[in-house]
Order: structure tokens, then C-alpha cells, then sequence
């Protein structure tokens, strides 16, 4: 049984969609991030960043204890060991890789960084808020643009989908009216109706 440790953030429910659609039995593990428990020693010696999420598969790939960081990371590493969710085929694999790769290094950098200075920022920074918030809208069109030509985000449904799916969730928090977005729309209800999906997203309870 897989450890997961999370929290109820974009990053920390990737892996739980992804666990529920692989279908690996898991065992979870809250860190309230809330009251700084990814600092304590035990789960740094699993995520040394002090990030969630993280995971531990008893049976890794040496047949040992296997702690792994990082959600893009993750969602490989998961893909690799059930053989699902990640083409084989060179072309779609790497298809596959460049959106999650622009997740990791875009989408959900920048959509956090709207988050903290819409919501969260002790005080207002319009230059800040004016910068992410635009960026957001660009990204969203990035991705709307992307789904107008195909029904997941790489051809058929993958891990790049499970990446971007969460940081979707909160479009209210990033300024964006998701009414200049249809294809957008019209992807995120086919995820939300996934049973994987919805059970991924209510974890940690």
C-alpha cells in the first residue's frame, strides 16, 4: 500500500486522482500546511523541499522502501509502475511530457502566484496582482486553444490532464472569467464527472 502525504491543494490532489484512476491501493497521510507540518523531521526525510505532495511506495523499484518529491514527478513514476495514463509510443509520450512539463514550469507556478496576490497577500500590490492575473488569462487561452483541437489536452486522457484539471478549480481566485474559455469549459465538466476524479479531489477528507 502506497503512503500519500497531501493536502487539500492543486499540487497535493494530482496524486490522489492519480492513485484513484490507477487504481493502487494508498494509505493517506494529512500535513496541514496550515500549521506548518511540512516541516517536521519525519517528512522531510520523504520531501527534503518541505513541499506536499509526497509519496512512499513500499515496493519501489529496487523492491525497497521508495520516497519520491515532486507531483509531476510523481504522476510519472505512478504511470510507469501501472503502465497507464502515459503513451508508450514516443510521439504521444513526449506530447504527453510537454504538458505536463507546462503545467509544472507555467500554469501552476503563475495561477499560484494570483492566488497569494488576489487572496492571500498581507497587502494589496496592484503591479503584482495586474501581472499574475494576466498571466492567468494568457494560460488560459494557452489551454483553451489546446482543447479546441483535440478532447484532452495530449489526445486521449492522461497524466497532463490530472496535472492541470486541480489548478482549474480555482479560476474564481485567479481573476479569470472561465466564460471566454469553452473548450475549457467543456473539459473540465467531462473531469468532474470522472468517479476518479471527484474521490481524488475530496482528499484529505
Amino acid at each position: 500500500m502506497i503512503d500519500l502525504y497531501t493536502w487539500a491543494t492543486p499540487n497535493g490532489r494530482k496524486v490522489s486522482i492519480m492513485l484513484e484512476e490507477v487504481g493502487l491501493p494508498y494509505r493517506v497521510h494529512a500535513v496541514d500546511i496550515g500549521k506548518n507540518e511540512q516541516f517536521a523531521p519525519d517528512f522531510l526525510a520523504i520531501s527534503p523541499n518541505n513541499k506536499i505532495p509526497a509519496i512512499v511506495d513500499p515496493r519501489g523499484p529496487t523492491g525497497k522502501p521508495f520516497p519520491l518529491f515532486e507531483s509531476g514527478a510523481i504522476l510519472i513514476y505512478l504511470a510507469e509502475k501501472t503502465g497507464k495514463l502515459l503513451p508508450k509510443d514516443p510521439a504521444g509520450r513526449f506530447e504527453v511530457l510537454e504538458w505536463l512539463m507546462w503545467q509544472m514550469g507555467g500554469f501552476g507556478p503563475m495561477l499560484g502566484q494570483a492566488h497569494h496576490f488576489r487572496k492571500f497577500a498581507p497587502e494589496q500590490i496592484p503591479y503584482a496582482v495586474k501581472r499574475y492575473t494576466a498571466e492567468a488569462q494568457r494560460l488560459y487561452g494557452v489551454l483553451d486553444r489546446q482543447l479546441e483541437k483535440t478532447g484532452y489536452v495530449a489526445g486521449d486522457y492522461s497524466i497532463a490532464d490530472i496535472a492541470i484539471y486541480p489548478w482549474t478549480q480555482r479560476y474564481e481566485w485567479q481573476g479569470i472569467d472561465l466564460d471566454s474559455f469553452p473548450n475549457v469549459i467543456r473539459w473540465r465538466k467531462v473531469l468532474g464527472e470522472r468517479p476518479a476524479v471527484v474521490k481524488g479531489m475530496s482528499i484529505p477528507a
